[in-house]
């Protein structure tokens, strides 16, 4: 008679150490959120612009994404993860995900403060000091023809010239092609949106035309 009672105490012995995996192997399954948001900061007048390009990381890991041009971004992430907002310029800012949320989309707004950096201040003279710089100026001749030359390069004409056939640096550069392949990223595979009928766009462009914008400068 106690060899039912054996099969039946093993069975529930069996059933307990299954039940109790189950339950520990739920608890640490991880439980991801899809993180999205904005990253702004304040501009001159003290309100919110977007600030794109700003580095969004997970802390520890190799996940991060960056936000675009509108300010931006959306990334997986775990709960309970510390989330890194770094940009050049700007304070670090750490944001950890809840281990509570009630749901698997997570918004959040974030707000970043300019970092001021002061550099020492970097002189460069074309002479080994000052004073070289001063008996050098002293003894400079400077004819009438050369006073001439200098103002015709200093004409406000041919500056204004100059700032629009002038190409642009590296990192206006910069800026302009990740602007346009976040434009073009956005809008993949459907139609861009035309502002056609927008009546801000046309205001602009009207004032832009009495301005005299579209006008061909003389050079």
């Amino acid at each position: 008679m106690r060899i039912p009672f054996k099969i039946n105490q093993l069975g529930f012995l069996l059933l307990f150490v299954l039940v109790s995996s189950q339950l520990f192997g739920q608890d640490t399954e991880p439980r991801y959120v899809q993180f999205s948001g904005v990253v702004v900061t304040e501009d001159e007048n003290g309100d919110p612009e977007p600030l794109p390009y700003t580095n969004i990381a997970i802390l520890n890991t190799s996940r991060g994404t960056i936000s675009e041009f509108d300010g931006f971004f959306s990334i997986v992430a775990e709960s309970g993860d510390t989330v890194v907002f770094s940009r050049v310029g700007y304070q670090d800012v750490q944001h950890v995900i809840a281990d509570s949320l009630s749901d698997d989309f997570y918004s959040w707004y974030q707000v970043m403060s300019q970092d001021n950096v002061l550099l020492p201040e970097a002189v460069i003279y074309p002479w080994p000091s000052r004073e070289h710089y001063k008996i050098e100026f002293l003894a400079m001749d400077v004819t009438d023809e050369l006073r001439q030359l200098a103002e015709e390069n200093m004409a406000e004409e041919l500056l204004e010239a100059m700032v629009y056939e002038m190409p642009a640096d590296g990192k206006e550069t910069f800026n302009y092609e990740n602007a346009r392949a976040w434009n073009e990223y956005r809008y993949e595979g459907q139609y861009k949106p035309q502002h056609i009928f927008d009546p801000i766009a046309w205001s602009k462009f009207i004032k832009a035309w009495k301005n005299g914008d579209f006008k061909r400068k003389k050079k």
